[in-house]
């Protein structure tokens, strides 16, 4: 019995000791992760305020002719800080990016679109401009606003359109044919029923997480898209150094 108690608290030992090991283990791997974070946190503070005073030369030139459509997205939370947003649009005006796209999930933008309008005396909404002006650089900037409503409604609409198509197409045999919908069908319904704007070449997330958040996803298939954090620590820096490496991506659309 001495030697099976013996043996058995010999176990129990090992096993606090594989414990514990394996703590400290994951604790120091913890400390590791946690201190290249912030070193390369810190490396892109210093880098967006190089970038906004001017000391990264390569930084200063930005070859904006890829960038004709620049598509925002805004958690909903962040979206109520107008200010933020007329400061983060005055950036890219100054920049020289002519068309925006904002969108929030639950439409907050759009609420605030008077209000904004209203400290950007230099743009219009899209609806103003026809759309070959928005393939152009126009003098003004020229703003879409943006929710997941607008998404779904464009759908529903574009999905009636089709169903009503088909079945004036072939009503007379009084039975729907049952072939399958192509993209390009919903690409037309979708531009019938005034849903399929230009296509962003580049979209900016603003917010926690690493989601577009709904933006009808048919606008963004050849899309890049880059996340930026929270609004709230939004940095010129950062917004340049995202459409510089923007700028510098080869994209192959395919044949």
């Amino acid at each position: 019995m001495d030697f099976r108690d013996g043996a058995h608290k010999l176990s129990r030992c090992i096993v606090a000791i594989r414990n514990l090991g394996l703590q400290l283990l994951w604790y120091f791997l913890q400390i590791i992760f946690s201190t290249w974070h912030s070193i390369l946190a810190m490396g892109n503070l210093f880098e967006s305020y190089f970038i906004s005073y001017g000391v990264l030369k390569k930084y200063k030139s930005l070859h904006l002719g890829k960038l004709r459509y620049l598509a925002i997205v805004i958690e909903s939370e962040d979206a109520h800080q107008t200010s933020k947003v007329v400061k983060l649009l005055q950036w890219l005006d100054s920049i020289g990016i002519k068309n925006v796209c904002l969108y929030d999930m639950n439409g907050v933008l759009k609420k605030s679109k008077e209000a904004i309008f209203q400290k950007l005396k230099n743009a219009k909404s899209i609806e103003e401009v026809n759309e070959a002006v928005t393939h152009n650089v126009p003098d003004q900037m020229t703003l879409e606003f943006l929710s997941y409503v607008d998404g779904k409604e464009a759908v529903v609409k574009a999905a009636n359109l089709i169903f009503v198509e088909n079945l004036k197409r072939h009503n007379l045999g009084g039975e729907l044919d049952g072939r399958i919908l192509l993209e390009p069908q919903l690409n037309e319904a979708l531009q019938i029923v005034g849903s399929k704007g230009p296509a962003p070449d580049l979209l900016l997330i603003y917010g926690p997480v690493r989601s577009h958040l709904g933006f009808p996803a048919w606008r963004i298939r050849y899309t890049e898209i880059v996340h930026m954090g929270s609004l709230n620590f939004m940095r010129y820096g950062s917004l340049i150094k995202a459409i510089y490496r923007f700028t510098k991506v080869y994209q192959n659309y395919g044949t």
